[in-house]
């Protein structure tokens, strides 16, 4: 990462019919975290994350990110489980992962440097976050708050390249899906 940079990139898959329920969270949270980049969007599935520092994120690496997304066909999917991990982040889960573990681990191979969740998970599960457990939110509590959002009938049409860093969560670049 460049010296004074606080941030990191993550590929990911967005969601659009949870942004609003996503966005409200991330206000209530830390609202440095709200992107003013009308092509952000909050609510998304991790393909790849932490991924590529600034300064790594070469015509080269783009380019190879580009034709995984170009070979990778859109697909449809269902976010309607609500539930938790052991560290308390409260997710949906897509009915179907395989596509999600399936791109995941096209990126991962192309980019060896750059596991999953910096390699902190044994397991890597796709999910969309939705909250995290204290003393004010349960897992019951947030299930009844995203109720109206599910079942969510989405569309995985697009991977974005986004920077998350106080202040300044943006896409830094966009492929669409299929060729």
């Amino acid at each position: 990462m460049s010296p004074g940079v606080a941030g990191h990139s993550v590929l990911q898959v967005p969601v659009p019919q949870l942004e609003p329920f996503v966005l409200a969270r991330t206000r209530h949270y830390d609202a440095d975290y709200a992107s003013a980049d009308p092509c952000f969007t909050h609510a998304h599935v991790t393909a790849l994350g932490p991924f590529l520092d600034l300064d790594a994120l070469t015509h080269a690496a783009l380019s190879e990110v580009g034709a995984i997304a170009a070979t990778t066909e859109p697909f449809d999917f269902t976010l309607a489980t609500v539930d938790t991990f052991p560290n308390g982040i409260v997710h949906l889960l897509p009915e179907s992962p395989a596509p999600f573990a399936a791109l995941t681990e096209r990126l991962w191979h192309a980019f060896p440097q750059c596991p999953p969740y910096a390699g902190a998970f044994a397991d890597v599960v796709p999910h969309l976050t939705l909250d995290a457990l204290s003393d004010e939110v349960t897992e019951e509590s947030t299930r009844t708050l995203v109720d109206s959002f599910v079942p969510a009938r989405c569309r995985a049409e697009r991977l974005d390249l986004a920077w998350y860093e106080p202040g300044r969560c943006r896409v830094l670049h966009s492929w669409r899906l299929g060729s």
